[in-house]
């Protein structure tokens, strides 16, 4: 037992449900506590003391730490959150009450204490004024893929976690976007999760596990449950697919199959498909940001292709819906994300190929144009893949009509990136543009590996047309944290710029109204 003076906290994990599952750090720091804290639901036993109950020493210290509520109903001013939010800091008085004299005082954790546990909350609130220790403890999502007795997840493949109480739409992206899944957090939303799973194409291999390694243990087949009996307590396990390419269990490399590397046993299978109907493929502008800014034919496209392929973030954009399937990548892969397009279309499914903005400015179109005359010279039979443009709103035109009309006259864009071009190049074209007098939007500005693109830019320019003319910087266009400000060219804060930035230099006739609006006449003279 402790002495007067500092206690020590502690969250310690008791494991799922089985009490052999808990470690034997947890059990000796439980016999040695003076004061034994749980949570527990309104109406119910803790579950968390009932793990634990046989190692809980007779004559501790006993706290109770229960919900005021269990959903989302609550007549609290705040609501559901801020309900929970006074009983955390409640649960915190009572056990600093205890700390503070010196007591040593264990919080049991059903799974791990930091692994979507209730003791986070009180951790974030204690730990900074007492000696905390946190003992790591087995998950029910460890628990859950011991029941279901197969590979979880393999070597590349990515792993996610995530709660049912997400949106429909949301969960269904998330869920087609990854290799294998633990959902946590049932109950009332296995309704919903049963249908992002359906959405996703993962319900076959779904598998639902109820109160893991504890008594009353259940797995079934997710789309086999009775959605009406579903406890708080379970959750869904999607194995990865388990299809490999040799005994080792090692998936196919992402760019060894789009840059066309393929095996000569993958090429004859390539060859039967010239003589079937191809598919198209759809190159489709998402716009720079918002829903509304998707055009309807883009909608319409998105809606009826069998595949969506793109840069992750772009793809992540993208509503899952059965019978899509979605193929993310990197940020460097452009010309392989188009082959991969190819191929698909030319098995006979219709390909959607994404880009932020419009496909045709600085996106995709251009790349996979790049891909399909490569192919076409390499006789790989690509020749008769339909390819169409859908076109998006730009991030340039967005960001001009958010400060007015800096692009109204004549206007060029301008990939700031020197990656595809070299500096030189980059100097003579915008000196050029500048000294006969238009406006220029700057795409790529200023990235972790070229920070000094864009003063050298602003550097040049200042040379050539001097420090007055107006600049906007417009930041994450449409976006939630969008933001706007207004300068010159000789006041360019150029730290201030990254690759969420889109930089416009106006024109000498471009104006700036009192009210901060922006503009640039269409006459000349």
């Amino acid at each position: 037992m402790s002495d007067k003076g500092t206690g020590r906290f502690y969250g310690v994990g008791i494991g799922p449900g089985d009490p052999e599952l808990i470690t034997l750090k947890a059990a000796r720091l439980i016999r040695g506590a003076d004061v034994i804290a749980y949570h527990s639901g309104t109406g119910k036993q803790s579950m968390a003391r009932g793990i634990a109950a046989d190692l809980i020493p007779d004559g501790v210290i006993e706290e109770e730490l229960r919900y005021p509520v269990t959903t989302g109903s609550t007549d609290h001013p705040r609501g559901y959150y801020g309900a929970l939010a006074d009983f955390y800091d409640e649960c915190s008085d009572r056990l600093e009450a205890h700390l503070s004299q010196g007591r040593t005082v264990v919080v049991l954790a059903v799974g791990d204490p930091l692994f979507f546990g209730s003791f986070m909350y009180v951790h974030d609130r204690l730990s900074p004024r007492y000696p905390t220790e946190v003992v790591p403890g087995i998950t029910s999502m460890s628990a859950a893929t011991a029941a279901v007795a197969t590979g979880l997840c393999r070597h590349e493949d990515t792993l996610t976690v995530l709660p049912g109480t997400l949106p429909v739409p949301d969960l269904a992206r998330r869920l087609a976007d990854t290799d294998a899944a633990i959902i946590m957090k049932l109950g009332r939303t296995f309704t919903g999760v049963r249908e992002a799973l359906r959405q996703a194409g993962m319900l076959e291999r779904a598998v639902y596990v109820e109160r893991a390694s504890g008594a009353g243990e259940v797995v079934l087949p997710a789309a086999e449950v009775d959605e009406g009996r579903v406890p708080y307590m379970s959750l869904v396990v999607v194995p990865g697919e388990g299809l490999r390419d040799d005994a080792a269990g090692r998936a196919a490399d992402f760019a060894r199959i789009t840059a066309g590397e393929r095996d000569l046993e993958a090429r004859p299978q390539a060859a039967s498909h010239l003589d079937q109907r191809s598919g198209t493929v759809h190159v489709v502008g998402l716009g720079p940001g918002p829903d509304r800014w998707l055009t309807p034919e883009a909608t319409d496209v998105l809606a009826q292709v069998d595949h969506v392929v793109g840069y992750a973030p772009y793809v992540a954009r993208v509503p899952q819906r059965e019978g899509l399937t979605r193929h993310s990548s990197g940020n460097t892969v452009e010309l392989d994300r188009g082959r991969l397009a190819l191929d698909l279309a030319r098995s006979g499914d219709d390909v959607a190929i994404v880009s932020g903005g419009d496909a045709g400015v600085f996106g995709m179109a251009t790349a996979l144009f790049e891909s399909r005359e490569t192919a076409v010279a390499e006789d790989a039979g690509y020749a008769d893949v339909p390819v169409r443009v859908v076109p998006g709103v730009t991030a340039a035109h967005a960001a001009s009509a958010l400060v007015g009309a800096v692009l109204g006259g004549d206007h060029a864009l301008v990939n700031l990136s020197d990656n595809l071009k070299p500096w030189e190049v980059l100097a003579d074209r915008l000196t050029a543009l500048a000294t006969h007098d238009i406006s220029i939007a700057l795409y790529n500005p200023r990235s972790a590996s070229r920070p000094d693109t864009l003063g050298r830019a602003r550097d040049l320019l200042v040379d050539a047309v001097g420090p007055d003319r107006v600049v906007v910087v417009a930041r994450h266009v449409g976006r939630d944290a969008e933001s706007v400000a207004v300068t010159s060219l000789g006041e360019l804060d150029v730290e201030s710029v990254d690759m969420g930035c889109l930089v416009v230099i106006g024109a000498s006739s471009t104006r700036v109204t009192d009210d901060g609006r922006v503009w640039t006449p269409r006459s000349v003279g």
